[in-house]
């Protein structure tokens, strides 16, 4: 059996000693959004409602290939990859519509404020963001209920995330 390499991230003791994980993404872990999900496991939700994992891929995907094209937004992202971004969101997403806990389970709580802290989010960039995400939802394919619900969700959080003035 082969020792397992060492993680290139910092694991820090969180309240309640759940784990809040800073730095790159391992393999493991973005391997783990290609997995197949049953959507017949999570009756009820709004994930299994539009269609599980593979929404959420689609939704992400297209965010990070528009934002991949705007070389003054682009810039906000410190990591030459966007995958890694991309799956992290798709993860989480996944969590908050009632899909999988895989995000937590590797990540920690999300802790959105504290995870976005490092970057300056003005009233502009907080725009350009949700004009990235609504780009995303509209070529999602979802019915006008469920893209309006993401949109709804989309707008609070980038308001929340908001932690720069003009």
């Amino acid at each position: 059996m082969s020792e397992r390499p060492e993680l290139p991230h910092t694991v820090r003791s969180a309240p309640l000693n759940r784990p809040i994980v800073l730095g790159p993404s391992t393999q493991e872990f973005l391997d783990l959004a290609e997995l197949p999900i049953d959507v017949s496991q999570y009756p009820g939700t709004f994930y299994s409602e539009v269609g599980g994992r593979e929404v959420f891929a689609k939704i992400t995907k297209a965010f990070y290939a528009s934002v991949a094209e705007d070389t003054d937004f682009r810039a906000m992202y410190p990591e030459k990859d966007l995958h890694p971004a991309q799956v992290r969101l798709q993860l989480f997403l996944e969590q908050y519509w009632g899909g999988p806990t895989t995000y937590s389970e590797h990540r920690g709580h999300p802790r959105l404020r504290m995870r976005h802290g490092n970057f300056p989010v003005n009233s502009h960039y907080r725009d350009v963001w949700l004009a990235h995400m609504n780009k995303a939802i509209d070529q999602s394919g979802l019915s006008p209920l469920h893209a309006e619900t993401l949109r709804d969700y989309f707008e609070r959080a980038a308001h929340s995330l908001q932690n720069t003035s003009d």
